[in-house]
C-alpha cells in the first residue's frame, strides 16, 4: 500500500523502532512540561483539560495511548509504516505518563512540588535506559561470549553493583552500571545519599556529616543539577510559609548587619 516508508529503512524491528520509541518519548515529555509552564505562567495558554470540575491529567492521556499501541502491536500488521506508527504513539504516551511519574508514587498532584521533581528524575533515568539500548551496549558488560560460569559471574558482579548504587540512592549509575560496569563501581564505591537505606542505617557521626554536606542544597554538584533541572522542567513552587521563613532570616540578617 506505501512505496515509501516516511521513518526510512532502519526504523525497522529492533533498534530502529526503539530510535522512533525514544525520540516520541523526549519530544512528547519537552511538549507537555512546556504547556505546562505556560499554563502556569501566562494566562492565554489553554491549560489542561477539566470537565465535571475534575482535571484530568495527561496521565490519563499517556495510559490510554500505550493501552492503543499495545494492542495494536498485537493486531495491526508488523510491517511499515504501521509498525512505525505503533512505536510512536507508544513513545508519546510513555512521554505523557512518565511526566507525571510523582502521581503514581504519592496519588496525589505534586507536579510542581518539590516532590514533583521525581517525575524528572524518572524521566532522566527512562532516557539513559533507552539510549544504551537504542546504540546497542551489551547489557552487563558481556561483549563476547563466555562460559557459563564466567556469564554468571559477571552478571552476578553487575547486578550486585547495580544494587548497591541503588540502596545508595545514586540510581541513575546504576542504570548505566547494567551496560558499563564502570559506571556502576563508581557509584558503588561513591558516598550514598544519607537519606538512602545505605545512608540512614549505615551513616552516623562524621561519615555521616560527609554525606549531608555532599548532598546538601547548597553542595556545588547538587546546584548544578538543580540549575538544569530547573531550566527543563521548571523550578518547583516555594511554599508560602517557607518564602515568609526566608524573608524573616533576610530581615534578621539586615539588623545584624
Amino acid at each position: 500500500m506505501f512505496d515509501v516508508n516516511p521513518f526510512g529503512e532502519r526504523a525497522g524491528h529492533g533498534t530502529g523502532a526503539g530510535f522512533l520509541v525514544l525520540g516520541a518519548f523526549v519530544l512528547a515529555f519537552l511538549l507537555i512540561r512546556t504547556s505546562a509552564r505556560l499554563t502556569r505562567s501566562v494566562s492565554w495558554w489553554p491549560g489542561g483539560v477539566q470537565t465535571g470540575g475534575v482535571h484530568v491529567h495527561h496521565l490519563v492521556f499517556g495510559i490510554c495511548l500505550m493501552m492503543l499501541s499495545g494492542f495494536l502491536g498485537f493486531a495491526a500488521p508488523q510491517e511499515t509504516p504501521w509498525w512505525n506508527i505503533v512505536a510512536v504513539t507508544f513513545g508519546v504516551g510513555a512521554g505523557f505518563t512518565m511526566d507525571e511519574f510523582a502521581l503514581w508514587v504519592h496519588l496525589q498532584d505534586v507536579y510542581w512540588s518539590h516532590e514533583g521533581r521525581a517525575s524528572f528524575d524518572a524521566v532522566v533515568i527512562a532516557v539513559a535506559f533507552a539510549a544504551l539500548v537504542v546504540l546497542g551496549t551489551t547489557p552487563f558488560g558481556l561483549d563476547d561470549p563466555a562460559s557459563i560460569g564466567g556469564t554468571a559471574a559477571a552478571v552476578a558482579l553487575v547486578l550486585g553493583l547495580t544494587l548497591a548504587c541503588v540502596i545508595k540512592g545514586r540510581i541513575l549509575l546504576g542504570v548505566v552500571g547494567l551496560f558499563v560496569p564502570l559506571a556502576g563501581a563508581f557509584g558503588a564505591v561513591r558516598l550514598g545519599h544519607p537519606s538512602s537505606p545505605w545512608g540512614r542505617r549505615r551513616y552516623s557521626g562524621e561519615r555521616l556529616a560527609r554525606a549531608q554536606a555532599r548532598f546538601a542544597p547548597d553542595a556545588r554538584a547538587i546546584r548544578w543539577q538543580r540549575r538544569f533541572a530547573d531550566l527543563v522542567a521548571g523550578a518547583p513552587t516555594v511554599p508560602a510559609a517557607a518564602t515568609a521563613s526566608a524573608s524573616a532570616a533576610n530581615q534578621d540578617a539586615g539588623r545584624d548587619r
